[in-house]
């Protein structure tokens, strides 16, 4: 498999955005989504969703003992009509008005995660709730985190990042199946996904060899300040 420059740079930003999910809990499709779209628009959405829900599929099986399948049930149902009309936004808008959404998408979504302010109490309606808004913006933009994040923001660390990879891996079906009846999933997005693999396994290398050398709470700041520079060149070539 031949690596381009460009390859080469989306790699190593993957192997980054890996890493730092796998560290702070947060950071794959805050700090990815934006700079690869920035490579090449056909890295949004489905290299990012699947490479995510890969690393999900990690996650769970290191945190299975601390999540519910039974709990997700109402966020996962509610994906699926979510999922559907993000697919079918997808499929409807230009670049331009995508590189828009994405980046709108992602200011949104730094400042939920720097404000942090928000006080949901989990329950089935707000998890139906967020797990519908999550397959919409997650299958338009691949960054689906943040409206789930806010649910389970007062839940415990483990069960958290248990639950929401959970999520994540078993909307991955979810999301390809309307992605492939919009006409969503090309090829080349596939094999883009294919050249990005490495950098899956290397950044959950490097996120094992550094997690006890990184203050998260330093280090979160610094992810957040990366995705809101990424979010607004994106709204500026949208705008171009």
């Amino acid at each position: 498999m031949i690596y381009s420059l460009w390859d080469l740079l989306a790699l190593l930003i993957v192997t980054v955005g890996i890493a730092l999910q796998g560290v702070v809990g947060i950071g794959f499709g805050l700090v990815a989504a934006p700079l690869l779209f920035l490579i090449d628009p056909l890295y949004i959405p489905v290299s990012l969703i699947i490479l995510g829900a890969l690393l999900s599929g990690y996650m769970v099986a290191k945190g299975r003992h601390h999540l519910s399948w039974r709990r997700l049930m109402p966020a996962l149902i509610a994906r699926v009509p979510g999922s559907w009309l993000g697919a079918l936004l997808l499929a409807s808008v230009s670049p331009a008005i995508l590189s828009l959404i994405l980046g709108s998408t992602l200011l949104l979504s730094v400042a939920l995660s720097w404000r942090n302010t928000f006080n949901i109490t989990m329950s089935t309606r707000s998890l139906s709730i967020a797990g519908f808004f999550s397959g919409l913006i997650g299958t338009a933009t691949s960054v689906g985190g943040p409206p789930m994040a806010l649910v389970y923001q007062e839940s415990n660390v483990l069960t958290a990042r248990s639950e929401l990879a959970a999520f994540f891996l078993a909307g991955l079906p979810i999301t390809l199946i309307m992605l492939a009846i919009t006409g969503s999933l090309p090829m080349e997005s596939l094999l883009l996904t294919l050249k990005m693999a490495p950098g899956l396994v290397a950044g959950v290398f490097v996120a094992r060899r550094i997690d006890r050398y990184v203050d998260k709470q330093s280090a979160k700041p610094l992810l957040l300040s990366i995705s809101l520079l990424g979010a607004v060149l994106v709204l500026i070539q949208g705008l171009l």
